[in-house]
Formats: structure tokens, C-alpha cells, sequence
């Protein structure tokens, strides 16, 4: 049989083809012909219950992690706050997990699929805690893995974060290929899905995300057995918005009445896809640069539908600087004893400063952790934002520029969530759909898009005919 061209191009178009080949999916019938499509059902026929998820991920020790109250955190928090203010400030320590992080909540599911099906092994395109999650599950199932991961700029300087995870994907026993930042990662992801036959355990198929109610729900359940409630806000970090969809769809199941609130860090001006740009980070996920357009365009992911939709379920969404990230990661290791990765702090640096917000009976939580190493821990990553010529300094996180400056607070009081338009991304993302699909909508249409804003139709009609006239 001849060799299909290998050219990028020829690869790109035939994409859809290969990726629902590795995942057993047919995205068509879940779609009306036009915009719309069946989000509920896609999860409903093609994931799990929540009873069998807790039953796979119970399997292979994985969840019914611990929930710790942070009062010194508190503490600190209520000291800053106007009288009578500062909740008290929880998180649920997903570093408990297998592979350190909450991702083996998606890991275990997608794995558990893949062998379900008979593929002989698994491939994640990550730069990271998930790549370590699915390398690990594949371990536990005996079935291969590849991790592909994009790492290097163009000089061939590696983040050190990245470099950390890909030592951790290895040392359980994954193959990791590591690309250079821009078009290739997809490509390279692309072409050895068809090459292996392997299933593509993407981060966002309905099994990966709907691994993650099983997070939400146990939040619900441990918070009214050990306190008769439910807490009154999660805070998720935000990045390609499977973490708060999974979180948000199982306090649902619970019952839970739980606001939920999206946290990034501001990256604002930094183009992920930079070769420039690439190593002017610090954090390498849970930030604006994934956050906003994954948001905005769930569907430009790994997969020709996404299940993460986090626009769905966001009550609001804040952001906070990289100085206040590495300011509370000190926090939590000297005030609580608890040494997490950076990344993963960046919705507690939220609840920080919303707890100030809140009443002082009340409750918030952060729904995950993650593992700590040597190059995810703040010392390192300040290092190499001083070797590529960042400006690291005390004084007024406010002040802080991305790529030019990391300011961490020279005192806690200067902690701040900065709320984003939530409107703006919704109009933003009707916007994306009408380009694509065309301004004849059907009533599905504009059904499908009062679901994918959390608007009412009155405000979507309006906000269509406003787009409609600048297109």
C-alpha cells in the first residue's frame, strides 16, 4: 500500500479522518448539519456514568483525595480583609493522586477506554501533569505510551517546568518526543497517531472530561459530611477548560448550589504559538494564553468537538499575576507546611484574594493541587525568567507587564483578583461561530448558543443581530 504524502498540508486534511479513527468517535451524529450540536448527548452515548468513573478511578488509587483547611492561609487572608470579612480557605489535595496531579482523574477514564477498545497503546500531546497522568495509567493497564510534548524554542532552551515532566513521563515508562513551539506539535501529534494505530487519549474527548466530575461531586460530598454544606465558591484554574467543565458538571450531579469561578494567570500580550514568547513565561499552563482562547473556541482543540466548554459553566472568571503566584506557592509552604507546584496555585492565589470578598462563616475551595519538583518549584522558574531577561523584583504586583517583568508582592494586602469581561468572551465566541458557520441561524442554533454562553435567548438574539451588522 502506498505511503500516504507526509507533507503538512496533506496531513492537515485528513486530520478529522485519523483523529476519529484513534477514538472510536462519530463526531457527525452528534451534529445538526449546521452550528449546533448535541453536547449533552455526545456526553451521555459516548462517556460514563459517574458510578462507573468512581469505580475505575477507586481501581487504579485514584480520587477521594483529602480536603484541607488552610487556617493560617485564613489567617493571613482575614488580616488584609475589611472587619468581619475572609472565608475560610480550603483545598482538595489532588497531589495525592498517582501521578501527582488531578489529570489522573482524565488519564484513568481515558486509558480504562482505550483498553476497553483493544488499541494496544495511548498518545497525549502535553506539556506536562497530563502526559505524567497518562503515562501512569498506561503503566498500571500494560499498555504502551507517547508523550509528545512542545518544549524547546527555536534555540533549543527548554522550559524548565516542562523539562521536569517529561523526566517524571519517562521515568513511568513513557516514550516522550519534544518539539520545538509552533505548528509542528500538532502535526508531529497527527502523523504517529497514524503511523501507531495508538488511541488518542486527548485531554478533551466526553470520557477525559467527564473523569473529572468525579472531583466536583467528591468536593460536594466530603463538604456536607464533614461540615453540613456545600462550600459556598470552587475556584479552578483555567486553562483549556476541562478542569472547571468536569468540576462545574459534577457539583451539578451533586446538587451542589456552589458558585464556580475561573482563575488564570494574566499573560496578556504573550502568543503561546511565539517562538519569541515561548520562554518569556513562567508558568507554563493555567494561564490567559490558553484560558481566553480555549474559551472563546473550544473547538480548535485535539479533537473536531471538545467536551470541555467552560464558558457553559463559569460564574466568573479572574485573573492574577505571576509575582502573586510565586508569592502565595511561598505562602503555602511556610504558613501550612504544604509544598505544591506553582501551576496549580494559581486558584489559590484566587481564593486569596476573593476569601477577603466573602463573610468569615463562609466557605471556598480550591479543587486541586499538584505535585512539586525540580524544575516545577518557584526557584527555578524565577531563574530562568532572570535568564531571559525578566525584571524579578518586589513591590506592586499591579504593576507587573508579561514577558518584561514578574513583580512579587512586597506585601500580601497587595493581592488582588482581577475580574474579566465574561460577556465579552461570550459575544467573542458567537462571534468565531457566525464566521464559521454563517449569520443564518436556525432556532437549534440559537438554542445551542444560549447552552455554550449561560445567556437567555433574549440577550443572544441581540447580541447575534449586533455581530451580524459588523461582520
Amino acid at each position: 500500500m502506498a505511503k500516504l504524502p507526509q507533507d503538512y498540508d496533506s496531513v492537515m486534511a485528513r486530520k478529522n479522518e485519523v483523529m476519529n479513527k484513534a477514538l472510536s468517535i462519530d463526531y457527525s451524529v452528534f451534529e445538526s448539519g449546521g452550528m449546533a450540536f448535541d453536547y449533552e448527548r455526545m456526553m451521555r452515548e459516548t462517556g460514563y456514568s459517574l458510578e462507573e468513573m468512581q469505580e475505575i478511578q477507586y481501581s487504579v488509587g485514584v480520587g477521594n483525595t483529602p480536603i484541607i483547611e488552610l487556617r493560617n492561609l485564613t489567617a493571613l487572608a482575614r488580616a488584609c480583609a475589611p472587619e468581619g470579612k475572609g472565608a475560610r480557605i480550603f483545598i482538595k489535595d489532588e497531589a495525592c493522586n498517582p501521578s501527582g496531579s488531578f489529570k489522573a482523574r482524565r488519564a484513568a477514564n481515558a486509558v480504562y477506554h482505550a483498553k476497553r477498545l483493544g488499541y494496544k497503546g495511548v498518545i497525549a500531546a502535553t506539556s506536562g501533569n497530563y502526559g505524567a497522568a497518562v503515562a501512569s495509567q498506561a503503566a498500571i493497564a500494560g499498555l504502551e505510551c507517547i508523550i509528545v510534548q512542545e518544549c524547546y524554542d527555536s534555540k533549543g532552551v527548554g522550559q524548565p517546568e516542562i523539562v521536569e515532566k517529561a523526566r517524571k513521563c519517562e521515568a513511568l515508562g513513557a516514550e516522550v518526543v519534544q518539539l520545538t513551539v509552533g505548528p509542528e506539535l500538532f502535526y508531529k501529534f497527527i502523523l504517529l497517531l497514524e503511523e501507531t494505530g495508538y488511541f488518542n487519549a486527548s485531554l478533551y474527548t466526553p470520557f477525559g472530561i467527564a473523569g473529572v466530575e468525579t472531583l466536583g461531586y467528591e468536593v460536594s460530598m466530603q463538604f456536607r459530611e464533614k461540615y453540613g454544606k456545600d462550600p459556598d465558591v470552587i475556584v479552578c484554574t483555567n486553562a483549556g477548560g476541562g478542569n472547571l467543565t468536569g468540576t462545574a458538571r459534577g457539583l451539578q450531579k451533586a446538587g451542589a448550589a456552589t458558585q464556580v469561578v475561573g482563575a488564570s494567570i494574566d499573560l496578556t500580550g504573550l502568543h503561546m504559538a511565539s517562538d519569541d514568547a515561548f520562554n518569556k513565561k513562567s508558568c507554563t499552563t493555567g494561564h490567559t494564553g490558553f484560558g481566553v482562547p480555549y474559551a472563546v473556541d473550544p473547538d480548535h482543540s485535539d479533537v473536531p468537538r471538545s467536551a470541555a466548554r467552560p464558558l457553559r459553566y463559569m460564574d466568573r472568571y479572574v485573573t492574577i499575576t505571576q509575582g502573586e503566584l510565586f508569592y502565595i506557592t511561598e505562602c503555602l509552604a511556610t504558613l501550612e507546611g504544604l509544598e505544591k507546584g506553582p501551576a496549580g496555585n494559581t486558584s489559590l492565589t484566587a481564593a486569596f484574594a476573593l476569601a477577603q470578598e466573602l463573610d468569615q462563616d463562609q466557605m471556598i475551595v480550591v479543587q486541586e493541587t499538584e505535585y512539586t519538583g525540580a524544575g516545577k518549584h518557584l526557584q527555578p522558574q524565577l531563574s530562568f525568567a532572570r535568564q531571559n531577561g525578566i525584571d524579578v523584583r518586589f513591590g506592586d504586583p499591579a504593576e507587573e507587564v508579561p514577558g518584561k517583568s514578574v513583580i512579587i508582592p512586597s506585601h500580601p494586602s497587595l493581592i488582588k483578583a482581577k475580574d474579566m469581561d465574561l460577556d465579552r468572551q461570550k459575544r467573542s465566541l458567537i462571534r468565531g461561530n457566525l464566521r464559521k458557520y454563517g449569520t443564518e441561524l436556525s432556532e437549534a442554533d440559537y438554542e445551542y448558543l444560549c447552552e455554550e454562553t449561560k445567556k437567555d435567548m433574549e440577550w443572544v438574539k441581540a447580541t447575534v443581530e449586533e455581530l451580524k451588522a459588523a461582520l
